[in-house]
């Protein structure tokens, strides 16, 4: 980058920056996203396929879910980034339409490259977009119908179309009902319906079917008895939940004993069982008979602790015991020797049972548990992996749907209609903004195109029939992939909560409108040899065409 002083040329960035201008820097970031947004279309909707990732180490991810591919994929360009940042925002806000927006987002860009190639201005094109987002989301607020908390059959139907297509279609029913019954347990009604996913505990363990998965009413932890004489199973469990070691305190300061006969030391010994006996009957005459401790448990105690006949388990994760309080209703203990009755918590059963060929401590039947666990199986990890992400979203729609109360009908149905009412609006417009509500509108039919190629169907005509159906009144027409028909999505239960869509198209429209407002891209290079911490150059850059 120079400017020009009489004749001499005035160097501004260091040499060896890259500097891409105008058209040029739209292109080549239009391109980038397109690029992205291409790479996971594929595994859009019910007969979308899978990607495998490997990364560095030779770790394998199989995956049909736009966030985690986006996110594994490890991206360089700038802009592409972007697009990754809009599916990771709709994962972290909904949990699924990832790849949906990250599609929409390519296929705006697309658009807007066109139009930029007709001359019509980024910023007239941004000033349409936002429009159309803003009217988007008052047409998808009109064709939204509500749920509730007791309409279980819809809430199995979001939590099933979330699943489809991300490999545990056979067992849908099972992990729809385990999905809806686990956010059911853990509404929080005190102020609107408010859901806290983290309140749901999935545990994985290899061996056994998807359909032998199953929801506890309490928790699982992944540990067992810190000692073979502990009972194994405990009904009528109050259960004590330490957070302080069960075991003698050392001194803060370096102290010396000095020890001049043996019986002394017989003494000093004897001294040090008689406190661990006075701590571990603390723990007993508070009535407690289960033990869960978040730091260590000393030997010696473990014994006293088994002969008194109760079930320890130690060095349970911190996230783990705010679960326990939450599912079994007791409190935190800090100090055992100010322990009563009052802070257990309670269970019908506390029991370990071997799961998997290790051994797992199962917490069931409390009373209005406020956590819950979902233990999952499967024939091998991927599978289990799979599943569990699938089951993730579908909790995570459920979860959406109950504090939102609003559904959409699925299959491509929304953005058919979108487009539709989108252009009538288009049509209202004077000025070119006009022009970017239509290409905004065109945008959207990507979604129920790409639903139609991935199942092997004829885009064109399903495209067609679907939007005659919207123009007759069916506003809930979408497009069954498996029969390749035009059908009533609502009366097919395909149903999904409202806020995927807002907030996929709103990301969307954001995102595009953030790189298309880009006329000039300025990229340091490594700084030069010999400057603090350099390297030589074309040592820390990636070879050329290596970056996406």
């Amino acid at each position: 980058m120079a400017g020009q002083m009489a004749g001499q040329p005035i160097f501004i960035l260091r040499d060896g920056n890259q500097r891409t201008k105008g058209r040029d820097a739209q292109s080549n970031n239009i391109m980038a996203a397109k690029a992205v947004a291409e790479a996971v279309r594929t595994t859009l909707g019910p007969k979308g396929m899978d990607k495998m990732l490997v990364d560095a180490l030779g770790d394998v991810v199989i995956t049909n879910d736009g966030a985690t591919i986006l996110k594994e994929m490890d991206i360089e360009h700038p802009a592409a980034k972007m697009i990754v940042e809009v599916s990771k925002t709709q994962d972290d806000e909904v949990g699924d339409g990832t790849t949906t927006a990250a599609v929409v987002t390519g296929e705006l860009l697309k658009k807007a490259e066109d139009m930029i190639e007709q001359d019509v201005h980024p910023t007239i094109i941004a000033a349409g977009y936002r429009m159309a987002a803003d009217k988007a989301g008052e047409i998808l607020e009109n064709l939204a119908k509500g749920v509730t908390l007791d309409d279980r059959e819809s809430l199995i139907n979001i939590a099933g179309t979330a699943m489809t297509g991300k490999g545990a279609e056979a067992s849908k029913d099972v992990l729809g009902d385990i999905a809806v019954s686990a956010i059911i347990s853990i509404v929080d009604q005190a102020d609107g319906n408010t859901v806290d996913i983290d309140n749901v505990k999935v545990e994985k363990k290899v061996g056994g079917r998807i359909g032998d998965s199953e929801l506890i009413e309490g928790m699982i932890l992944d540990k067992e008895r810190v000692h073979t004489n502990m009972p194994k199973v405990i009904e009528g469990a109050k259960i004590a939940l330490i957070n302080s070691a069960i075991e003698l305190k050392e001194t803060e300061m370096d102290a010396e004993i000095s020890i001049t006969s043996p019986d002394q030391l017989q003494s000093f010994l004897d001294q040090e069982e008689q406190m661990l006996k006075n701590i571990v009957k603390n723990i007993t005459d508070s009535g407690a008979n289960v033990v869960f401790c978040q730091k260590g448990i000393d030997d010696m105690a473990q014994h006293f602790l088994a002969k008194a006949g109760i079930l320890a388990v130690r060095r349970v994760k911190k996230s783990d015991m705010e679960k326990l309080v939450r599912s079994t209703s007791g409190k935190l203990v800090t100090s055992i020797e100010e322990m009563t009755a009052d802070e257990l918590g309670s269970a019908e059963l506390v029991q370990e049972k071997k799961i998997g060929g290790d051994n797992m401590i199962f917490i069931t039947g409390c009373v209005n548990p406020k956590s819950v666990s979902i233990l999952l199986r499967g024939g091998t990890e991927h599978v289990i992996d799979n599943i569990e992400k699938a089951l993730e979203d579908a909790l995570r729609v459920v979860a959406v749907a109950i504090e939102d109360e609003k559904l959409v009908a699925g299959g491509g149905a929304p953005e058919v209609e979108v487009a539709l009412r989108l252009q009538e609006y288009a049509a209202t417009l004077s000025g070119r903004e006009q022009l970017a509500v239509k290409a905004f509108a065109e945008s959207l039919e990507i979604i129920p195109r790409t639903l139609a190629e991935n199942a092997g169907l004829d885009p064109i005509d399903m495209l067609v029939e679907l939007r005659s159906h919207h123009e007759k009144g069916t506003k809930t027409a979408g497009l069954n992939v498996y029969t390749g028909k035009v059908i009533d999505m609502w009366e097919a239960g395909v149903v999904e909560p409202l806020r995927i869509k807002t907030q996929a198209i709103n990301a969307a429209a954001e995102a595009s409108v953030m790189i298309l407002r880009i006329d000039d891209v300025i990229a340091s290079s490594n700084p030069p040899a010999g400057a603090e911490g350099g390297m030589p150059p074309g040592m820390g850059g990636m070879p050329p065409g290596m970056g996406m």
